[in-house]
C-alpha cells in the first residue's frame, strides 16, 4: 500500500482544541500530564482537522480524490475508477441531477459525456406527438430500439465494454439497445 492510499497523522499539525488547556488546574504545572496530553493532541489533531473541515469532504470540487471516489458510490455516480480526476469530480457533482433524468435521451447522453468526455450519437425508435383529433398515427417505430455511437480518439475494447455497461444502466429498462465505439475521423490534409 502506498502512502497516498491511506490517511494518517500529519507531522507538525497542531490541534485546534489542545487538551492541556482543559486539564484541571492541579495538572497545569505537572510535566508528565502535559507531555501525555501533548501526545494525545498529536494523535487527535488529524481527526479534529477533518471534523473542522467536514463540509469540504462533501463537495466534489474540494474533497481529496480518494474520498471523491467513495463519495461517488454514495450518490450512484457512473464511474469505473479509471477516469481522470477532473472527470471523476464532474461525474460525482452531476450524479444526483442525472438520477432525475435517468432513462431519458438527455440523461443517457449526459451520462456518456461525463464518463468519456465525448458527445454520443443516440438514435432511438420512440417519439412524442400531439393531435387534437383521436386515432392519429403513433409516432416513432413500432419496435423499440436504441443505438448509441461514440467516437473516441483512440478506442479500445475496454471502451466498448464500459459504454455497454453504462448504456445498460442508464437506458429505459424495456429498451433493447446496441452500442458502437469508433475512432474519430482524422483529417489527413496537413
Amino acid at each position: 500500500m502506498t502512502a497516498a492510499a491511506y490517511r494518517g497523522s500529519v507531522d507538525g499539525l497542531g490541534s485546534s482544541l489542545p487538551l492541556a488547556a482543559m486539564l484541571p488546574a492541579v495538572f497545569a504545572d505537572d510535566d508528565l500530564a502535559q507531555r501525555f496530553v501533548a501526545g494525545l493532541d498529536e494523535v487527535l489533531a488529524p481527526v479534529l482537522n477533518v471534523l473542522d473541515c467536514l463540509d469540504s469532504y462533501f463537495d466534489p470540487a474540494l474533497t481529496p480524490a480518494d474520498f471523491a471516489r467513495w463519495l461517488g458510490t454514495w450518490v450512484g455516480a457512473e464511474t469505473d475508477g479509471g477516469e481522470p480526476e477532473p472527470r471523476l469530480r464532474a461525474a460525482v457533482a452531476a450524479a444526483v441531477a442525472l438520477h432525475r433524468i435517468r432513462g431519458t435521451r438527455r440523461g443517457l447522453a449526459e451520462a456518456v459525456r461525463l464518463a468519456f468526455g465525448a458527445e454520443p450519437e443516440i438514435t432511438e425508435s420512440g417519439g412524442a406527438e400531439w393531435d387534437a383529433r383521436p386515432l392519429g398515427a403513433f409516432p416513432g417505430a413500432p419496435r423499440p430500439r436504441l443505438h448509441v455511437r461514440l467516437r473516441l480518439p483512440d478506442p479500445t475494447p475496454a471502451d466498448v465494454h464500459r459504454l455497454d455497461s453504462l448504456v445498460a444502466a442508464a437506458r429505459p429498462a424495456h429498451m433493447p439497445y446496441a452500442v458502437e465505439v469508433t475512432a474519430v475521423e482524422r483529417n489527413l490534409e496537413t
